[in-house]
C-alpha cells in the first residue's frame, strides 16, 4: 500500500506534464505538423521556475499568496483520487467532500487574486470563472451522491463498484457520470469547447486573463496546478471505467495510464474538430452536466425505490 501511495504520488506530480504533452502532439497531428517534443511542458515549467515573479505595486498578499495555495490544494485534493490499481493516498469516508471544497477554495483564492490587481480585465475573467463554477459544483455533487447511494460506500475507492450494484442499469448511469465528468474537465481545466487556452482575444478569454499578471515561479505553480487538476478529473472518469476488482493490479494499472492517454487524445482531437463555443452558447454546453447529473439521479432514485 504504501509503494502504490508513492507511485501516485509520482503520478500525481508529473503526469501532468505528459498529459498536456500528449494533447499538444494530438493537435500536431491533426493539423500535419511535427509539433514540439512530448516533453516540452516540462521544460516551459523549469524555464518558468528559473524566472522571478514580477509583482504589481497595487496588489496585496493574496496576489503572492494565491499561486502556492491553488498549489498546494489541488495537490491535496489529488490525494483522495484513486490512481493506479484503483487506490489513492487518503482513503477516508466522504472524502468526495473535502476534494470538491479543496478545488473550491484554491478557485476563490485565484478569483480575488484576479481581482487584486485592479484590473476590470482580470475582473471580467473572474466573473466568467466564477459562473461556470457555481454550475459545475452542484451536478458534480449530484453524480457523487448518486453513485454514493448505489454503492453503499462513501469513497472515492467505490467508484467501481457501481455495475455490481445496479446491474444492467448501472451501465446507463455509469455513462452519463462519465459525459458529465468530461463536460466538468473541459469546464474546469480551460479547454475547448468552454475556453481557449492559446487563445489571446480580449472578448473570449477566461481563465488565462485571470493570470496575465503571473509571471516566472507563480506562473509556473498556477500551470503545475491546472495540469494537476486535468490529471484527477481523467483518474475520476477511469475509475469508473475500469473494474478493478476484476482485472487485478497489473491489468488495472496499465488499463489506468491508457486511459489518461486516451482522454488527452481525445481532448487533443476536439480541440482540433471544433472551435470555441460563442459565450452565449458556453452555459448551454455547460447546464448539459446538470442535465446528466439530474437523469443520473432519476435513474439512481428508480433504481433504490422504484418497483
Amino acid at each position: 500500500m504504501i509503494i502504490t501511495a508513492i507511485i501516485n504520488l509520482i503520478i500525481l506530480l508529473f503526469a501532468p506534464f505528459l498529459v498536456l504533452g500528449v494533447i499538444k502532439k494530438t493537435k500536431a497531428f491533426w493539423a500535419g505538423r511535427k509539433g514540439v517534443s512530448l516533453f516540452q511542458p516540462w521544460w516551459d515549467f523549469v524555464k518558468l521556475m528559473k524566472k522571478d515573479a514580477v509583482v504589481s505595486n497595487t496588489t496585496t498578499w493574496i496576489f503572492k499568496f494565491t499561486p502556492i495555495l491553488i498549489f498546494a490544494t489541488t495537490l491535496f485534493a489529488g490525494l483522495f483520487v484513486p490512481m493506479l490499481g484503483g487506490s489513492s493516498v487518503i482513503n477516508m469516508q466522504g472524502g468526495f467532500i473535502l476534494f470538491a471544497y479543496l478545488l473550491g477554495l484554491g478557485k476563490f483564492f485565484a478569483l480575488l487574486s484576479a481581482m487584486d490587481t485592479g484590473s476590470s480585465f482580470e475582473g471580467m475573467g473572474a466573473s466568467r470563472e466564477a459562473c461556470f463554477t457555481t454550475i459545475v459544483e452542484p451536478a458534480f455533487f449530484i453524480i457523487m451522491a448518486s453513485l454514493i447511494a448505489l454503492s453503499g460506500n462513501y469513497t472515492f475507492e467505490s467508484l467501481f463498484l457501481i455495475l455490481e450494484s445496479a446491474g444492467g442499469l448501472g451501465i446507463l448511469i455509469m455513462i452519463l457520470a462519465v459525459l458529465a465528468l468530461v463536460v466538468m474537465l473541459l469546464t474546469e481545466c480551460c479547454r475547448v469547447p468552454v475556453d481557449d487556452p492559446t487563445t489571446h482575444l480580449e472578448l473570449t478569454m477566461i481563465h488565462e486573463v485571470m493570470i496575465l499578471d503571473n509571471s516566472g515561479q507563480d506562473l509556473g505553480l498556477i500551470t503545475w496546478a491546472a495540469g494537476i487538476k486535468m490529471v484527477i478529473l481523467e483518474s475520476l472518469i477511469a475509475a469508473l471505467l475500469i473494474p478493478t476488482h476484476l482485472l487485478g493490479f497489473g491489468y488495472s494499472a496499465l488499463a489506468y495510464v491508457v486511459a489518461l492517454f486516451v482522454i488527452a487524445v481525445f481532448v487533443g482531437t476536439l480541440e482540433s474538430a471544433i472551435a470555441r463555443l460563442r459565450m452565449s452558447h458556453v452555459f448551454e454546453f455547460i447546464f448539459a452536466m446538470s442535465s446528466f447529473a439530474l437523469i443520473t439521479l432519476s435513474l439512481t432514485a428508480i433504481k433504490l425505490y422504484g418497483n
